[in-house]
């Protein structure tokens, strides 16, 4: 299938079977528009990468019938992707206010601020992209400015929540009320494509303005220093960590450059302006240490976040006995490892550690159950397609929407080409979906050789061996290896590898390559006896 013709069809390149990287394509009469073009971050499976892409194939063959991409809002999993990919297909950005300033600050930082175009559209504002009738409904979440996507098409219409919650005192912004959600669902919505983080949550999230008081115990609560992490891009939080330093008596400091980045960006357009003066680095330390309030990046235990260098003594800010470090967020999973770190060596200095299991200071930017069935029950949709989670994650919210009422549900994954309409839904074509990963200044393809490679290395290490003739004689040979696990006799080890790299280089004659294959087995049957590994071997033949 090679463009959409008069049907509605739904593609997620990514973000369905997995937490992140979220990238979505909707199809009809001929044209698409995507919304969000997100990241997700490097694991063990992907050893020196920091960040992971959707792999746009799919879209880049069509991109002349590709009109503009819509952003749900600002967070890394929904644009971290546009620097890198977003000049390539060459259309317009539509976000909020907030979103867009966001987004130019990261074009900026790459020097493509005139490569790629940001439409910013009003909240709530409605228009047109092509055949695509769009309006973005404001929603609560943990970042200003979350906008769902409301699609209007000649087949039906689409509610794309992005990210989202109900929440009555949200500190920022004002999310549609349940009489404006109700009014979409009057006027009829076809197909809900809906965040499935919190699926089996049988609790609400609960709402950000419910965190004043226990934020304000916990640091009214400690003696010495306080530094509260949180996610930067959470301005609501920073707002309340703002009204709490002010009543604790607390002077404010500010440690991570992405905070830095959102208190400017939520200033810009108008927020925050109550938010108390900051002090640097060489000021707070002189102050009483009673009197001192950061808030700090690196709650997730990033290892060159503001937490992680103030844990290990290498930052301006020194914490020691007494202090307290406050934990306003949750731990995401797979942080699990790194954040224990971090409270291991703070711990060890004794300073103390507060978290949501203890108090009340973090609230959940996804719905629960209960949230989730008021959308359904205010929108009505025909059709939920859970997007935004693991498989688990999509299976449970298809379940659960069945159970509360509505009247069909399907589970699809990236590379899915689902027909929406006309016709019952159904996935009608699998199409290429993968991971694109960024290497340093490379992007390369997540399944391609060097990644592959770097892992052979990780795994088992690597040996280079040179071996030397002269007049197709052999004459001597050099080893070296690395990450190769032999730590006695290595000397041993290097008399070994060359004996057997000069066993294969005087054996029957042959032609090189063979002759460099022998070699290459020769040697990495000795590191395997001794290892039981099977390192990278790398043969150089040299003449003389």
């Amino acid at each position: 299938m090679t463009t959409p013709g008069k049907e509605l069809l739904f593609l997620a390149l990514g973000g369905s079977g997995e937490i992140g990287m979220n990238a979505n394509l909707y199809g009809c009469d001929g044209k698409w528009i995507m919304a969000d073009l997100g990241v997700t971050f490097g694991s063990h499976d992907y050893p020196g990468i920091d960040i992971v892409m959707p792999d746009l194939e799919f879209i880049e063959d069509r991109k002349k019938d590709l009109l503009g991409i819509v952003l749900t809002h600002g967070h890394e999993d929904h644009i971290g992707a546009i620097p890198y990919l977003a000049a390539d297909l060459g259309v317009p950005l539509y976000a909020n206010r907030f979103t867009a300033g966001l987004i130019a600050h990261k074009l900026a930082e790459e020097g493509l601020e005139k490569e790629v175009e940001i439409k910013v559209v009003d909240i709530d504002a409605s228009f047109r992209i092509g055949p695509f009738g769009i309006r973005l409904v404001p929603l609560a979440h943990s970042i200003l400015e979350m906008s769902a996507v409301v699609i209007d098409t000649p087949y039906g219409r689409v509610f794309h929540t992005g990210d989202w919650k109900l929440d009555e005192e949200p500190i920022l912004g004002q999310p549609a009320t349940a009489a404006a959600l109700t009014a979409i669902g009057d006027e009829g919505v076809d197909v809900l494509v809906c965040d499935s983080t919190n699926a089996f949550n049988a609790e609400a999230s609960g709402s950000e303005g419910g965190l004043r008081e226990g934020l304000t115990q916990a640091v009214g609560a400690a003696k010495g220093r306080v530094v509260v992490t949180t996610f930067a891009s959470n301005a609501a939080r920073l707002a309340t960590l703002g009204a709490v330093a002010k009543a604790t008596g607390r002077t404010l400091c500010v440690a991570g450059r992405s905070l830095d980045r959102i208190l400017g960006v939520a200033r810009s357009v108008g927020y925050l302006k109550d938010f108390p003066p900051t002090v640097d680095f060489d000021e707070a330390m002189r102050l009483p240490r009673d009197k001192l309030m950061v808030i700090a990046t690196g709650g997730q235990g990033e290892p060159r976040a503001a937490l992680a260098r103030m844990a290990s003594d290498g930052h301006q800010i020194k914490l020691e006995a007494g202090d307290t470090v406050v934990f306003s967020s949750k731990q995401i999973p797979g942080n699990e490892v790194a954040i224990g770190r971090i409270m291991n060596q703070l711990a060890a200095k004794d300073v103390l550690t507060v978290t949501e299991k203890q108090a009340h200071i973090h609230v959940s930017g996804h719905p629960g159950q209960p949230e989730l069935a008021a959308l359904y029950g205010w929108l009505r949709p025909k059709l939920v397609v859970p997007v935004h989670g693991e498989i688990r994650h999509m299976h449970e919210q298809a379940r659960f929407a069945l159970e509360q009422g509505v009247p069909d549900a399907l589970i699809q994954e990236n590379g899915d080409l689902v027909r929406l309409s006309p016709g019952p839904a159904k996935i009608v074509e699998r199409v290429r979906s993968g991971r694109l990963i960024l290497d340093g200044d490379v992007i390369l393809p997540a399944d391609g050789e060097t990644i592959n490679e770097r892992r052979k290395l990780a795994l088992n290490g690597q040996i280079s061996v040179a071996v030397i003739f002269s007049d197709k004689r052999f004459v001597d040979s050099a080893v070296s290896y690395r990450g190769v696990p032999v730590e006695d006799e290595r000397e041993t080890f290097v008399d070994e590898l060359r004996e057997a790299a000069e066993q294969a280089a005087t054996g029957p004659a042959r032609d090189e390559e063979k002759l460099r294959e022998a070699i290459r087995l020769g040697v990495r049957r000795v590191a395997t006896n001794w290892t039981g590994k099977k390192p990278v071997v790398d043969v150089m033949l040299v003449d003389i």
